[in-house]
């Protein structure tokens, strides 16, 4: 599997070597240097080969991490791998940069050690080595029952749930994020859509609860037929406040997620760890609700072109739409740009090639529109304007994808509180991904 980790500044120096396999030698360290960091042109691929190992790094910041392996390795299994180091060492000193690696390079080796046997990633998990593995080292006196208490915590089926855990309120925070991104013709059908969601958590609950969540999907049988979820959550199904069924096409769960119980009946059912932590990521492709619809319109009429963007929001007029930002690009050759919204601020930014409209707050169900009158320069070299899509952010508190949360349940038996005394709050929090529209 993986040969060996590096880390480099942005000067190219290795801070950190640890090689697990004695496939590679020291040589490998100068060659990527060489040819990724101190290289003349840029290197666009995450994957680079050099000689017979193959380098598969990414940059944060001002540090490089390098994995190097002479094996046909999977790629998407060492990406996943080094991203969860980057999220591991931010997990102990909060950044990961130049100077953080420096102060605990003695910190990082053993992390490195513990984290991958032979060049195969075990648990990255940073509550279950943050019992073993600290910054001021573990107590030699701590008790045999302390002792015992971690070994099992890291080698349990709980490992990432410490236990004792208490708090005077007990309190769970469910945020359901999507990113929604979208490319639509000039006539206005979109060429493609989707949503890219996550569940996260917030845990504030002592000892060991266990957590319940149902969510509104279906399933898809291989003849395509789709049939309702089943389950605990059936009889709320029936109610007519309920949104209907969503389709997801991809399913990603925490570790603490019971999966023969979800294929069963449907049910998200879990021992939450403490904190904040991603329960599930997910993406859709089907029954989008676009919470912007934008229409842009150009004239050109020799040196000077017209160009009209009228918006409107598709979503509850209760809800408001938040940072809202339209970006309309204009040809290179611009000298003087006349603009008028009304609603929000525009301005030309000559710099970037485009006119960018803001508004703070979009009410649900209102409309706005933009006008600019473009003049452009007498050029002998005139090429034909590539126009480029109008591009759209925003921020939108529903669910783009229909998703909703039905039920959220928790019962804990040992410490005997009920679900009625935990305060649980849901938010919904749609924002742009590439959301693009092209000129009619």
């Amino acid at each position: 599997m993986i040969s060996g980790v590096f880390l480099y500044n942005h000067k190219g120096d290795c801070l950190i070597s640890r090689t697990y396999r004695d496939d590679i030698t020291r040589s490998v360290v100068d060659a990527f240097r060489a040819n990724v960091i101190h290289a003349r042109h840029s290197v666009r691929s995450p994957v680079i080969n050099i000689g017979r190992a193959s380098y598969f790094h990414l940059k944060r910041g001002n540090m490089w991490l390098v994995a190097v392996t002479r094996l046909n390795a999977n790629a998407a299994l060492v990406f996943e791998f080094l991203n969860k180091v980057v999220q591991l060492m931010e997990a102990y000193f909060a950044q990961f940069s130049d100077v953080n690696v420096r102060n605990n390079f003695s910190l990082i080796y053993e992390l490195l050690d513990e984290i991958l046997d032979y060049g195969y990633p075990q648990s990255t998990d940073p509550d279950s080595l943050k019992l073993f593995i600290t910054q001021q080292g573990l107590n030699a006196n701590a008790s045999r029952e302390e002792q015992t208490k971690i070994t099992s915590q890291v080698t349990g089926q709980i490992g990432w749930r410490r236990d004792g855990i208490k708090y005077r309120r007990h309190e769970l925070y469910l945020d359901v994020l999507e990113s929604v991104s979208l490319l639509m013709s000039p006539q206005g059908q979109p060429l493609s859509a989707h949503v890219a969601g996550s569940i996260r958590m917030k845990c504030y609950l002592s000892g060991m609860p266990e957590c319940k969540l149902g969510i509104n999907d279906k399933i898809v049988n291989k003849d395509g037929a789709q049939r309702a979820a089943a389950g605990a959550g059936a009889a709320q199904k029936k109610k007519r406040n309920r949104k209907a069924p969503i389709a997801i096409d991809d399913l990603t769960f925490h570790q603490c997620v019971r999966l023969g119980k979800f294929d069963m009946d449907r049910s998200i059912s879990f021992i939450p760890p403490d904190g904040e932590f991603e329960l599930m990521k997910y993406r859709t492709t089907q029954d989008i609700k676009l919470p912007f619809r934008v229409t842009p319109l150009v004239q050109e009429q020799g040196n000077r072109i017209d160009i009209t963007v009228n918006i409107k929001a598709d979503f509850d007029p209760s809800l408001f739409g938040q940072k809202v930002e339209v970006r309309i690009p204009v040809p290179t050759t611009t000298s003087k740009v006349n603009v008028h919204a009304d609603r929000g601020k525009a301005k030309y930014k000559p710099g970037e090639n485009a006119v960018v409209w803001k508004m703070k707050r979009f009410a649900g169900g209102r409309t706005a529109q933009f006008t600019a009158e473009l003049e452009l320069l007498n050029v002998s070299d005139k090429k034909k304007w590539t126009k480029s899509p109008v591009s759209v952010k925003f921020e939108v508190p529903f669910s783009a994808s229909g998703l909703e949360v039905k039920y959220l349940k928790i019962m804990e038996r040992k410490l005997g509180y009920e679900d009625t005394e935990v305060t649980k709050w849901v938010r919904y929090i749609s924002s742009s991904g590439s959301y693009e529209v092209r000129y009619a």
